[in-house]
C-alpha cells in the first residue's frame, strides 16, 4: 500500500524537476531514445535472423565506435559473426584492442580468457594481441581525454591488461619485423611519452611558482600576526580572540598544504619519466599536488578573511558578509580552473576500465550459454 503514493512521488518530483532543470529533462530524452533504439535494433536482428552474413560490416563498425549494444545483440543472434574479419584480416577481438574498444573489450572477455585460440591468435604479420597494444591508438580513442599525459596512461593500462591473457614465453615473440610487443609499444608511443613529458612539467612549473607564492605569503603572516604583539610579553593582541584562532589554524594549514604542494610538483619535475611512471606515478603526484594547491588556496583566503575581521570588523559587523563573498572569489577561480583536470586524474587513475562493470549485467551474450567457435 505504500508502493502506491512512494511512486506518485518519485514520478511528481521528477516531473518537477524535468521543469526547473532542463539538462534533467534532456537525460529522460535521451533515455527514452536508448530504449526505443534498443528495440529497433532487436526488432532487425529478429528479421535478418541467425545468419552471420548480413551483419559482417554492422558489427565490425559498431566494434570500432565501441557500441557495445550493437555487438552484443549480433552476437547473441549470432555467435559466429565473432570471427568476421575486416579488409586487414583482424577478426573482433583483434579489431577490439586495436580500436580501444574497452566496453566491447569487457564484453567479450570471458570469451578471449577461456578460449586458447583466441588468446594465440597473430595475423598476416605474425602479431599477437600484445603486438595490437603496442601499436598508438586511433585517434578517435586518444581524443577521449585531451591530455597526452592520460593518453599515454590509458595506452599503458591496454597493454597491461591484454599482456595479463599472454604467457610469458608469447611476451618475447617477434613479429615478421622482429619486435616485441614492448619493441612495438616503445617505439610507436615515443611522440606520446615526449609530450606527456612537456605537459607535467608545463604544469609543474606553473603550479610550483603558485605553490611558492603561498608559500611565502602565509610564512610571513604567521611571523606577523594580526594586530601585533605584546611588545613585554610577545604574546598576540588578539590572542583570545576566535576569529584570530580561525587564523592560526588556516593559515599553518595553508603553510603545510602548499609545502606539500611545492614538494609535489618539484618531484615531477626532477622524476625519471621512465614508461611505468606514467601509469600511476606521475598522476598520484599530481593529484596530490593539485589538491593540496587547490586547499592551500582556501586556506589562505580563510586566514586573509579573518585578519581584516580581527583588525576592520569589531565595530563593523556588517563587513564580515562583503569579506566573506570577495575572498571566496579566487578560492572559486582556482577550483573552477583545476577542477575538471583534477576529476579526469582521479578518473584516469583510480577507476579501471576494465573488468566487470554495471553496463554488462543486462548484456545477453552475458546471460546465455553461447557457444563460440573457431
Amino acid at each position: 500500500m505504500c508502493r502506491l503514493p512512494f511512486s506518485m512521488l518519485y514520478f511528481l518530483l521528477w516531473k518537477a524537476l524535468a521543469v526547473i532543470m532542463p539538462p534533467i529533462k534532456n537525460i529522460e530524452k535521451k533515455k527514452r531514445k536508448y530504449q526505443e533504439a534498443k528495440k529497433v535494433l532487436s526488432l532487425i536482428c529478429d528479421q535478418m535472423g541467425t545468419s552471420n552474413n548480413g551483419y559482417r560490416e554492422s558489427i565490425l563498425e559498431a566494434v570500432r565506435q565501441d557500441t557495445y549494444e550493437v555487438v552484443d545483440e549480433i552476437l547473441f543472434r549470432s555467435p559466429d559473426t565473432i570471427n568476421c574479419k575486416d579488409e586487414e584480416g583482424h577478426n573482433i577481438i583483434q579489431l577490439a584492442i586495436i580500436s580501444r574498444s574497452e566496453k566491447v573489450y569487457n564484453l567479450i572477455y570471458h570469451i578471449i580468457e577461456r578460449t586458447e585460440s583466441y588468446r594465440k591468435i597473430t595475423d598476416s604479420c605474425m602479431n599477437t594481441l600484445a603486438h595490437f597494444t603496442g601499436r598508438l591508438a586511433p585517434s578517435l580513442a586518444l581524443s577521449r581525454t585531451v591530455y597526452a599525459t592520460l593518453q599515454l596512461q590509458r595506452e599503458l593500462f591496454w597493454h597491461e591488461e591484454v599482456v595479463k591473457l599472454m604467457l610469458p614465453l608469447e611476451l618475447t615473440k617477434q613479429n615478421i619485423d622482429e619486435e616485441t610487443p614492448a619493441m612495438v609499444f616503445t617505439r610507436e608511443h615515443g611522440d606520446l611519452m615526449k609530450e606527456g613529458e612537456n605537459w607535467l612539467k608545463t604544469t609543474s612549473e606553473s603550479c610550483s611558482i603558485t605553490a611558492a607564492l603561498i608559500v611565502t605569503v602565509v610564512f610571513a603572516a604567521a611571523i606577523t600576526v594580526p594586530g601585533g604583539s605584546n611588545q613585554e610579553s610577545g604574546i598576540p593582541v588578539f590572542k583570545k580572540e576566535f576569529a584570530f584562532t580561525i587564523f592560526a589554524l588556516s593559515n599553518a594549514f595553508a603553510l603545510f598544504t602548499a609545502t606539500t604542494a611545492l614538494l609535489e610538483f618539484l618531484t615531477i619535475l626532477t622524476a625519471r619519466f621512465y614508461e611505468r611512471d606514467f601509469m600511476y606515478n606521475l598522476p598520484k603526484a599530481v593529484v596530490i599536488g593539485l589538491l593540496m594547491l587547490i586547499l592551500s588556496t582556501s586556506s589562505m583566503m580563510v586566514a586573509f578573511a579573518a585578519t581584516l575581521f580581527l583588525v576592520f570588523c569589531e565595530q563593523r559587523l556588517w563587513m564580515l558578509p562583503p569579506i566573506c563573498a570577495f575572498a571566496c572569489i579566487p578560492i572559486w577561480f582556482v577550483v573552477l580552473g583545476k577542477l575538471s583536470l583534477f576529476i579526469d586524474l582521479i578518473q584516469s587513475t583510480y577507476i579501471p576500465i576494465f573488468g566487470k562493470k554495471s553496463y554488462l549485467e543486462s548484456c545477453k551474450i552475458n546471460q546465455k550459454n553461447t557457444i563460440f567457435t573457431y
